[in-house]
């Protein structure tokens, strides 16, 4: 995965794409579903970018999807963009941008988990351990403070932020399937690929959840338009490219720590933008979370 090296003007601008698009898609994600089903735009954000990706592809003469690969591609998208993705976009009806981005940061604790445990990967040490326990510290006073000290599965907030923790975990098994799933040599052909197949799932459980009877063009906002080409143009073919791209070429747990930046982005936008609220608890789990995921990542590194 270390070699060749990758080129450094790509290397970093698709760090880059992670750290800043990425921090900004929550709040794209929570307008696109004021007015559009969520499902019904998740399927379209990756159907539409995986299909334009696709004609690239094909277009560029080189490697060809196979019968295989598109098996393949469904069962990394079936759980990263079904399992992770749809559940976040589902949640952001009730969920804050910022709350969903620092939820989402507990995601290199599952890495670590799954990298070892699943796929066997080396035992993680002391300080791993302190920051598994940090992470998840952070994540509780955070969910604590949003659900009011209640875990309760009553609220429909409670319910959502739960869901979303869920995602990450979907999003993390997903991710470290991917790395070497055969779907396709071709980076560019792989995202295409497993983009189409989450847009196909997701357009599926889009019909199962009756969305369609729910969905009318005349009721779609300028804004929630908007939002889904934004997520379609720089969410999935920028973004989600580099997230593949960089899954190939660098260390997992170094394509993970985006989770370091997103929640700062998300809570800025969500602020400035949004209008949301930003409390003192909120921005002492974001320190708590981000500090454990920091110490994880450096400790895996050395």
């Amino acid at each position: 995965m270390n070699s060749p090296k990758p080129p450094r003007l790509a290397y970093y601008s698709a760090y880059a794409a992670l750290y800043l698009i990425w921090g900004s898609t929550y709040l794209a994600i929570g307008f696109a579903v004021e007015t559009i089903p969520p499902f019904f735009s998740g399927s379209m954000r990756f159907f539409l970018a995986g299909g334009a990706l696709m004609v690239w592809c094909l277009a560029s003469g080189n490697e060809r999807p196979t019968l295989a690969g598109f098996r393949a591609a469904f069962k990394v998208a079936a759980i990263m963009l079904l399992g992770g993705y749809g559940g976040v976009v589902w949640a952001q009806q009730t969920v804050p941008s910022s709350v969903a981005a620092l939820i989402i940061s507990i995601e290199p604790l599952w890495f670590v988990i799954f990298d070892w445990l699943v796929f066997k990967s080396r035992k993680p040490v002391l300080p791993e351990v302190i920051g598994l326990t940090l992470g998840f510290g952070g994540t509780v006073f955070l969910v604590a403070d949003q659900a009011g000290y209640s875990l309760s599965l009553s609220g429909e907030h409670t319910l959502g932020m739960l869901i979303v923790l869920a995602a990450t975990v979907n999003w993390s098994m997903g991710a470290l399937y991917s790395r070497k799933a055969p779907v396709a040599k071709s980076s560019l052909l792989s995202t295409a690929m497993q983009m189409t197949a989450g847009g196909v799932l997701l357009l599926a459980l889009s019909a199962a959840a009756g969305e369609f009877g729910r969905l009318s063009l005349e009721s779609v906002s300028l804004k929630s338009a908007a939002a889904l080409g934004y997520l379609v143009v720089f969410g999935s073919l920028i973004g989600f490219s580099a997230f593949v791209w960089l899954l190939r070429v660098d260390r997992a747990s170094r394509v993970i720590t985006h989770t370091f930046v997103n929640p700062l982005v998300a809570i800025f936008l969500g602020w400035s933008v949004g209008g949301e609220t930003v409390s003192l608890p909120m921005l002492v789990s974001a320190g708590i979370i981000i500090f454990s995921v920091i110490l994880i990542i450096r400790s895996s590194s050395e």
